[in-house]
């Protein structure tokens, strides 16, 4: 070997030398970086965790102000006795960075306030201080230390982030350089080599071959590498987008969702778990089963713990839309719940846990109940109108006659008196009918605009005689003019039922509160409850200081003959009157009730159309005549009575059994000075066509119908149609000869 080879040599081991200490030297830096990235990752956690026991406390707090269960005081004493020495280990593991200091001394008072907030709240909390307590949290000290708190380790953990950031990015730098390094290195091996190597011209060629691939295979290393770096920061860029898509899905899903371990403990809990469910990361689903009873569907039959959504899944069952409904201990409104499950299967298949998700079908489960009541009351309607049509009929006959019975035995005064039984009976019955009448809103009202607050001081002063002195009534009255477009004595009829019912349900004296208030029922309301149109009503609010009524007697409160009452005691159609009146005249009627605390009845009626009308004087009684009266009636033996009764009040008749058997008499001529006919009659028309029929032919004609109950052919909205006049079966002789004398003097309408 020639001296300038010597010297080459040696200059080459020297470089070498320096490279393998640099080499070394960036080793240790690469594996200092690689630990204050761990340091980082730790400081990271340690943040996390006091975060974690701070919120762990005040859900303990949370769960005790709700269930006062002894198990959240220990839960809290037990995340407030890790708060303290977590906080010294986050200031031991930051003590090197002065911003992260200062930050942290500013938040360390904070957490610790926040914690002796909590601790004073619970402290009150298990002394029976709820009002020392609510004025505790009024204060919003808590609320504005954990909104401050939280952005204080917000800020901590985006610091230490960026540090970890920082120490990932000059940890890789250090591995490029270093890796440069080893490159450098390896070239000047080959370079050594080569010049060894150089006597032999043979080996030279393979050096020179070999330097060549392994110069090809350096490249294709940094490309590979390169590109795989690429690829790993893209992935992890998707992955973290990927993840906060995730978490801000699953925590603004209105859906409660849980994911539980085979034991039962919940691993993971979105926000509407905690609100829904009252269940939250770390709970246990069989402890939780202690707070709240859990039925089947039908609210009924229990479930059993085998039946539960959560041993079912952990089972391996799958299932969707499983009904349960659940009531807590705690009187809070139980919740209709639809639950679908699926199991979660480890690498072997074995079941490790599952994941629930609770859909709340309360609200929709309510409408539906109160859209079957509603039909439910509406068809009870229809079949009532129907019978008490019939019934009407033949109580025409019977209390007329009874009438003419009772005048013609005044010189035998025990066949009168038992004349009189059956007239009275007769009068009971047809008080029954118009009730019943009521409730089916097949009764012709006489809306006007009637001022309510006048209406309901004058109310109260009928009420107090009524209700006797152990009823104490009082008035609350929204000031101003208030009107609603309703009949005033139905309007007394219904305030006087609601009194009634509430004084009996306050054997021992109370409070009767009569309120008023204008309102206006939104859209949200009108979707929760199905037969409301939203807008502006005039509320009056009947409530005592009873028994309450259950759930299950407020479902059926409305319906005819339904009573808690002893025999004898009640004829269960106060309410179903009231719901009828309401109704017809266009309103909203709703019951609030709890046992033991009373009840309250809000009834929602019409507002005014305009000014209040003055109440019409009362009519003289009227006598007979000698005009013609046309009778249509399908009931022989009422068409009978009222052709006697007529030609007792000095009148002429004619008479006909249906629509056709008319018409045939009006066209062979037959003259007549009022038309009285029944407005359901058979031969194909109803009683106003069969007059609109006869007015073509006869312009002018007058007419008055008769009716056992109303329908659409003379009533809209509850209300009868302009012009038009209308006898109610069953009636007496002197409201007959009222109504006929009326109608021949002013003229009923035959069409509107």
């Amino acid at each position: 070997m020639i001296p300038s080879q010597r010297v080459i040599l040696g200059a080459g081991l020297a470089i070498l030398l320096l490279i393998t200490a640099a080499s070394i030297g960036l080793d240790v830096k690469s594996r200092s970086d690689a630990a204050w990235v761990n340091h980082a990752v730790e400081v990271l956690k340690k943040i996390s965790d006091i975060n974690l026991l701070v919120r762990r406390a005040e859900s303990a707090l949370r769960g005790y102000e709700i269930y006062r269960t002894a198990g959240f005081i220990d839960e809290f004493q037990a995340a407030r006795s890790r708060i303290a020495p977590a906080l010294g280990d986050l200031k031991l593991a930051i003590r090197d960075n002065a911003d992260q200091v200062t930050l942290m001394e500013a938040t360390e008072p904070l957490i610790l306030r926040r914690i002796e907030v909590a601790a004073e709240s619970l402290r009150l909390r298990i002394n029976g201080d709820n009002e020392g307590s609510n004025a505790l949290r009024d204060r919003g000290e808590g609320r504005g230390l954990m909104e401050t708190l939280t952005g204080h380790l917000d800020r901590l953990a985006a610091g230490e982030e960026k540090l970890r950031a920082t120490r990932e990015a000059a940890s890789r730098r250090t591995g490029i350089v270093l890796l440069g390094i080893d490159v450098i290195g390896a070239l000047v091996i080959l370079l050594l080599v080569g010049m060894l190597l150089r006597e032999s011209q043979r080996t030279q060629v393979a050096l020179k071959s070999t330097l060549l691939e392994t110069t090809a295979e350096k490249q294709q290393l940094e490309a590979a590498v390169a590109e795989r770096t690429e690829h790993l920061v893209t992935a992890h860029d998707e992955l973290r987008l990927s993840i906060n898509v995730l978490q801000s899905t699953f925590h603004s899903m209105a859906e409660a969702v849980l994911v539980i371990d085979s034991e039962g403990n919940v691993l993971l809990s979105n926000p509407a778990a905690e609100r829904m469910l009252l269940h939250r990361a770390g709970m246990n689903l069989r402890n939780l089963r202690a707070i709240s009873d859990v039925f089947h569907g039908d609210g009924l039959t229990p479930l059993k713990p085998t039946e539960l959504p959560s041993a079912r899944v952990l089972r391996g069952e799958q299932f969707e839309d499983l009904e349960m409904i659940v009531r807590p201990h705690s009187g809070d409104s139980a919740r209709h719940l639809m639950i679908s499950g699926r199991p979660m299967l480890d690498a072997q298949g074995t079941i490790s846990g599952a994941v629930l998700v609770y859909h709340d079908a309360t609200s929709s489960r309510e409408t539906e109940r109160q859209l079957q009541q509603s039909q439910k009351l509406d068809a009870i309607g229809k079949l009532t109108g129907g019978v008490a049509h019939d019934f009407n009929n033949m109580l025409t006959v019977i209390s007329g006659n009874t009438e003419t019975l009772v005048a013609g035995l005044k010189g035998q005064p025990e066949l009168q008196r038992t004349a009189r039984l059956i007239d009275d009976a007769a009068e009971r019955c047809a008080e029954l009918i118009q009730h019943l009448l009521s409730f089916a809103r097949k009764q012709p009202l006489q809306p006007r605009d009637v001022e309510i607050n006048a209406a309901i001081t004058d109310i109260a002063k009928l009420l107090r005689p009524t209700l006797g002195e152990q009823i104490q009534i009082e008035t609350v009255l929204q000031q101003g003019p208030m009107t609603s477009h309703i009949d005033p004595s139905r309007l007394t009829n219904a305030v006087l039922n609601m009194a009634i019912n509430a004084r009996d349900a306050m054997p021992n004296g109370g409070k009767l509160l009569l309120e008023t208030h204008r309102i206006v029922l939104d859209e949200a309301y009108a979707q929760a409850n199905a037969d409301v149109r939203p807008g502006p009503y005039v509320m009056l609010a009947v409530s005592d200081t009873g028994t309450g009524m259950p759930q299950s007697v407020q479902d059926k409160a409305f319906e005819p003959f339904f009573t808690t009452k002893e025999v004898g005691k009640g004829s269960g159609l106060g309410l179903s009157m009231v719901y009828g009146f309401v109704k017809q005249s266009g309103g909203h009627i709703k019951i609030y009730s709890e046992q033991g605390h009373g009840t309250t009845i809000k009834l929602y009626l019409p507002p005014g159309e305009g000014t209040t009308e003055a109440a019409t004087s009362i009519a003289q009684q009227a006598e007979g005549g000698a005009e013609t009266i046309f009778v249509v009636e399908d009931d022989t033996m009422v068409r009978n009575f009222v052709t006697a009764q007529l030609q007792s009040l000095g009148y002429k008749t004619v008479a006909a059994a249906d629509s056709r058997a008319a018409l045939q008499l009006i066209e062979a001529g037959q003259a007549f000075d009022l038309l009285f006919t029944d407005v359901v009659i058979p031969g194909g028309m109803s009683g106003r066509e069969l007059a609109e029929e006869i007015a073509k032919r006869r312009p002018g004609v007058k007419v008055l119908y008769t009716s056992g109950y109303t329908d659409n052919a003379i009533v809209h909205h509850g209300k009868l149609d302009d012009g038009v006049m209308l006898l109610t079966k069953p009636y007496r002789r002197n409201q007959l000869a009222e109504m006929i004398r009326k109608a021949l003097n002013g003229g009923g309408m035959a069409a509107g």
